[in-house]
């Protein structure tokens, strides 16, 4: 089993689910329709990587900066900034042709994550940024979700049951793109402007 790290310990999520179309701005840069209601889908922990790769199997791989919260006790408990990667155009084939693009996003190394921290003690939104080589691509906070934090919980518990240790994914704001070989990617997880934790990797092939 794969795991993550929270507050220093290692744990093994039984699964990674993951919230689509959660960001407007998201939505419009991909030309997706607005959903009727939440999109959920989900990552096995196999996903669970811990090397960036620029691609999969021959295939190209894109980046999606993502809040994640881990699950335990009935609630979100700690917070991470993960990545998720995607296929993309295995994706937009599938989706064309109507059927489930779970290929385009369950592949190992699919899913990283910077370290787990607590949740602060702030009714404060958690905010998200994503640096490539010095560039900011990625910037947003929890106050720009279609659905928040809350919303979602309530929901994913409705559809998939979340044990102790799961992962929860909420979504990505604009700016997504292409993972480049060489690329340095830097993250964080803020609050208040403050920043919670933060990960760098360095991009392969």
């Amino acid at each position: 089993m794969k795991s993550v790290t929270v507050s220093g310990k290692q744990i093994q999520p039984g699964k990674v689910i993951c919230i689509g179309r959660n960001y407007a701005a998201h939505i419009e840069e991909l030309g997706n329709e607005m959903p009727e209601e939440m999109v959920i889908f989900m990552k096995p922990n196999t996903a669970i990587g811990d090397e960036l790769h620029a691609t999969h199997g021959g295939e190209v791989l894109h980046y999606e900066a993502e809040i994640a919260y881990l699950y335990h006790g009935g609630q979100f408990s700690a917070a991470a900034l993960g990545l998720d990667l995607t296929k993309r155009d295995l994706q937009s084939k599938l989706k064309a042709k109507g059927l489930p693009w779970e290929r385009s996003k369950v592949f190992e190394g699919a899913a990283l994550f910077s370290e787990f921290v607590a949740l602060p003690d702030s009714d404060s939104p958690l905010g998200l940024s994503l640096h490539i080589d010095d560039t900011l691509v990625q910037k947003s906070d929890t106050t720009f979700m279609l659905y928040s934090p809350e919303v979602i919980l309530a929901e994913v518990q409705k559809v998939i049951p979340l044990e102790d240790g799961d992962v929860v994914m909420t979504g990505t704001p604009e700016g997504v793109g292409q993972v480049i070989a060489g690329q340095d990617f830097l993250g964080a997880l803020t609050c208040n402007q403050e920043e919670l934790v933060s990960f760098g990797w360095t991009a392969k092939d």
